[in-house]
């Protein structure tokens, strides 16, 4: 019986990363499933449950002609695209080694269920603007690889947006008053680029802080708007005091997400969202967004968008993680099923 166990458990090797902060225990976490081959998605789903971060990923060869593929789940289920995932499991691979370092920038692939997902990898110095002091060291001790100092990925959807539930009522979700919610162009809209999110413009930053989902209310407005209209609410400010040009919480409780301390999906969508209230036609447009803050998990993502012809042709998010941990997933029993 001892000897049938063994020959059934099946072993994984995973690491954690912090994405979008340069330092531990800040930013989102992120588990990295390095070769999650003979995982079936209900299986991938219990992992990400027991992890119990924002998001889980798990890394399969490539399908499609790029250098991997990524799924990603949620403990509420998978989703199509996410930013941090995508940031943080180029961080993990370039620093384990499962993808070499070859030259100082890099672009790679990541396979994901929205499409092809591009994301440029910068070893040894800070993101354009940044201070070099503050890069990521660039041995990643023991992990067999070098650990990158920025990523940032390029969206594979272009940004979209349609109405959003009334604002009243996600005032009332959000515990808001009516007038903390700006309104006329920057009034709520979902937006997207292949993830939805409500973005709640708000007055301040005093108001992002005192945002708080109320369940009851927060059903009455996505249910009575139509179940799928977002993955989840951005409330922001245009507000420099926190560290950044935009202040953001995001909140994701139909994904088993209460908060969420870096979103680079909402961002992408904040990056369109803002380009198109910008009078400026052509070049590209930076913002940095503070996320995080109110977590005790202190988050930068880097925004840019660029502009042609007064459409938004590009949205970038990007920024710098850090690893946490690494260790061994051991799953007893034979898998019910193939790994996909």
């Amino acid at each position: 019986m001892r000897t049938q166990m063994r020959s059934q458990m099946r072993t994984y090797r995973f690491v954690t990363a912090d994405v979008f902060t340069d330092m531990q225990f800040g930013g989102n976490p992120l588990a990295v499933l390095l070769d999650a081959r003979g995982l079936t998605g209900e299986e991938m789903l219990a992992v990400a449950r027991e992890f119990n971060y924002s998001e889980t990923t798990f890394v399969l060869p490539p399908e499609r002609g790029g250098d991997a593929r990524v799924r990603i789940f949620t403990p509420g289920g998978e989703v199509p695209f996410a930013g941090h995932p995508t940031v943080g499991t180029a961080h993990v691979l370039f620093a384990t080694g499962a993808l070499p370092a070859t030259a100082g920038e890099q672009r790679v692939v990541l396979e994901e269920a929205i499409g092809d997902v591009p994301v440029l990898v910068r070893f040894g110095s800070a993101a354009p603007g940044g201070d070099p002091s503050r890069a990521a060291p660039g041995a990643a001790a023991g992990l067999g690889g070098i650990e990158p100092a920025f990523a940032q990925l390029s969206v594979a959807a272009l940004p979209t947006e349609r109405d959003a539930p009334d604002a009243g009522a996600l005032a009332d979700a959000l515990s808001l008053a009516p007038d903390d919610l700006l309104g006329g162009d920057w009034a709520p809209r979902v937006a997207s680029c292949g993830l939805p999110f409500t973005l709640v413009a708000v007055r301040g930053a005093d108001a992002v802080r005192r945002a708080r989902v109320r369940g009851d209310a927060w059903e009455r407005a996505f249910v009575g708007h139509g179940r799928g209209v977002s993955e989840g609410a951005m409330v922001f400010a245009l507000d420099a005091a926190a560290g950044g040009d935009v202040h953001a919480r995001v909140f994701v409780p139909d994904l088993s997400v209460p908060e969420d301390p870096a979103t680079g999906s909402a961002c992408a969508a904040l990056g369109g969202y803002l380009a198109r209230r910008t009078p400026r036609l052509d070049g590209t447009l930076r913002w940095t967004v503070a996320q995080g803050l109110e977590m005790g998990r202190p988050s930068r993502l880097e925004v840019e968008a660029d502009r042609a012809g007064g459409a938004t042709t590009a949205v970038r998010v990007g920024g710098r993680s850090v690893i946490v941990s690494d260790g061994t997933l051991r799953l007893r029993g034979a898998p019910a099923g193939g790994g996909r």
